[in-house]
Order: C-alpha cells, then structure tokens, then sequence
C-alpha cells in the first residue's frame, strides 16, 4: 500500500472540482503546490521547487523534487544501475541524497534559507531498482531552526529509511540568495571548454 503524500487533504482544480494528491508510485508526477502557509515570507512553493533545481549534486544524481508546501516536501529517485553498491541494492549515498534534498526543501518552504547542521539517516530495508520517494515533514519550527522528519519509502509503501535533520534559519531569502547567485555568474562569465592535458 503507497503511503498517503501530505495530509491527503483535498486540493481545488480547475473548475472548481477537489482532487485528492497523487499517491506516489501512480499516474504522472504531481506538481508542486502554490499555497502559502500563515506567516510564511518569500516565494511560493513553485519558486521554491524551482530554486532547488540548481541543486547540481541532486540533479545529476537523478533526484527530482515533486511538491513543495509550507512544512512539507516530496521527492522521488528512480533507482538505476549507477545507484547500485556492489551488493546490487541502493547506495547509502543515493538514498541520503534522496532523504536530504526533501529535507532542505522542506526547511526552506517558507522563504527563508536554510541549512543543515545535523542530519542522521537510518537504513531499515534495501532499496531496489525501481523508484523511491522521500517524504519530509517538519515538526518543529522557530525563528532560528527548523526541524524535519523525512520517512524514504519503496514502490510498495514500505519504509527504506528515516532521516532527522536540523536547520539553521539564515536572515537572507531565497530570493535574494538566488539573486546573489545569478550574481556571481554574470560575474564570472561565460564558461569556457576545458582544453584536454
């Protein structure tokens, strides 16, 4: 049985009809949610999940986030040969990369940045080939730190592992670190081709 992604409460379509999330594992991927939590400052969720695509390490890596929210964070891994140990199941790096980028989305869903100071992963069932999705909810939230649980979870709904993180609370915004970031690009020009030995 997948697990439910979110609350599962009911999100208006268009037309105005309610939809339930998709589970994760069926139908297409669902799109990250635009709904500002109360309090939150900053951008909206789709900024958010598109901030975290210049997460390079994630994105080559093949993790792809699907919902972002105040507090809450999905993302998904299609487990292929290049993620496998030598013992043909998922490596543990793989998977914590998984389990951390929903936890840095989650800890930065209100705007502001965030970065990790702790984050421990516990490994309780091989991941396979096939896709895996990390869940992070956070629980804890003060003007300094937020707190986050993220459940890895297999194809079948059954755990894979169970990451707690802590985050630092920067003053800055994501808009304004992205800002700096396109910044020092234009700063450094334009990349050129590395000449071989």
């Amino acid at each position: 049985m997948n697990p439910p992604p979110g609350s599962g409460a009911l999100r208006p379509r268009r037309g105005g009809r309610a939809r339930r999330p998709s589970a994760p594992g069926r139908g297409g991927a669902p799109r990250a949610t635009s709904s500002r939590g109360e309090g939150t400052a900053g951008p909206e969720a789709p900024d958010i999940a598109r901030f975290f695509l210049a997460d390079r390490f994630a994105r080559t890596s093949g993790v792809r986030l699907e919902e972002v929210r105040p507090g809450y964070a999905r993302a998904r891994l299609s487990v292929r040969e290049r993620h496998l140990n030598a013992v043909d199941v998922a490596q543990g790096g793989a998977i914590f990369t998984l389990a951390d980028l929903a936890f840095a989305a989650c800890s930065n869903s209100h705007g502001t940045v965030a970065v990790a100071v702790n984050a421990n992963i516990q490994f309780v069932r091989a991941g396979r080939r096939g896709s895996l999705w990390a869940e992070a909810r956070e629980v804890a939230l003060s003007p300094k730190l937020s707190s986050v649980e993220v459940r890895v979870t297999d194809r079948g709904g059954e755990a894979v592992a169970f990451l707690t993180g802590l985050a630092y609370r920067r003053k800055d915004t994501l808009l304004e670190a992205a800002a700096s970031r396109k910044a020092a690009a234009r700063r450094r020009g334009p990349r050129r081709a590395r000449r071989g030995p």
